[in-house]
């Protein structure tokens, strides 16, 4: 049965959510990682009937809105060269640690657990709702932005989750939107999400204020930039694998720590 592996995953998410609403530190992840789960549904269901050409046109409309987004967002670094070098390092990085691949491995896997199978008839019928490539984008697109770092901080350090609250309204209305071009594999983005940003809360409540304002708007610019990337891959010009270059969003992360104990 094609709903069996997802109900069980669903259920257990439901569940783990409801737990984490309890800790402070990950009310706002783990809310925003059911707001994912239950609009992408929304919009997955929605998206029957709609005829080929509108999902297209759709599809096209969205990347053209991300790439703005994407720009808008990497506008704000202030420091070229390490903007530069972070691509440069991120790229080796992730393609020696084949990201992508893994991601989209990760994907099939998810969907084989469904009762689906990639590359079948589904997926031959509407190679844009493949369910890896609706897995891949969605997780790169929710973890990439400024809102996911600095929101996830403010989880951490002070216990503030209006951003990743706010983050989860513009997340609902992306996520009934791309589960109706995409297909339930955005559903899934949501655990990446969950663990990504669960992940940055944690580490910021027991570092305490380490990072400075600086370095979060060196890190949020080179993943607007990797926003902006996903939005040329809904165009279908030319295939960036973007997960790839995940690791960039973390080198000002190293460099202003390392910088600061050079040049002291």
């Amino acid at each position: 049965m094609v709903w069996d592996g997802g109900s069980s995953f669903f259920g257990a998410a439901l569940v783990v959510g409801v737990f984490f609403l309890y800790n402070q530190t990950m009310l706002g992840p783990a809310v925003n990682a059911l707001v994912i789960v239950v609009c992408a549904l929304s919009g997955a269901f929605l998206a029957k009937g709609i005829p080929r050409r509108f999902e297209e046109i759709v599809t096209k409309a969205i990347g053209l809105a991300t790439i703005y987004i994407g720009l808008k967002g990497a506008f704000d670094n202030q420091h070229p060269l390490l903007l530069i070098m972070s691509l440069a390092i991120g790229a080796v990085v992730g393609e020696a640690a084949g990201l992508d691949a893994l991601m989209r491995r990760l994907g099939d896997a998810a969907e084989r657990r469904l009762g689906g199978r990639s590359g079948g008839a589904a997926s031959k019928a509407s190679p844009a709702r493949s369910f890896s490539k609706g897995f891949v984008q969605a997780s790169i697109l929710f973890c990439s932005g400024a809102m996911a770092i600095v929101g996830s901080m403010q989880s951490g350090f002070y216990g503030n989750h209006d951003t990743l609250f706010a983050k989860s309204a513009l997340d609902g209305v992306i996520s009934v939107v791309f589960g109706a071009t995409l297909g339930i594999g955005v559903a899934f983005s949501a655990i990446p999400v969950f663990l990504y940003q669960g992940g940055i809360a944690l580490a910021a409540m027991f570092a305490g204020d380490l990072a400075s304002e600086e370095m979060i708007r060196e890190m949020s610019a080179v993943g607007s930039l990797l926003v902006a990337a996903i939005g040329f891959n809904f165009l279908d010009v030319k295939e960036i694998r973007v997960a790839n270059l995940i690791p960039a969003v973390f080198v000002p992360l190293v460099y202003f720590p390392v910088a600061g104990w050079l040049f002291r």
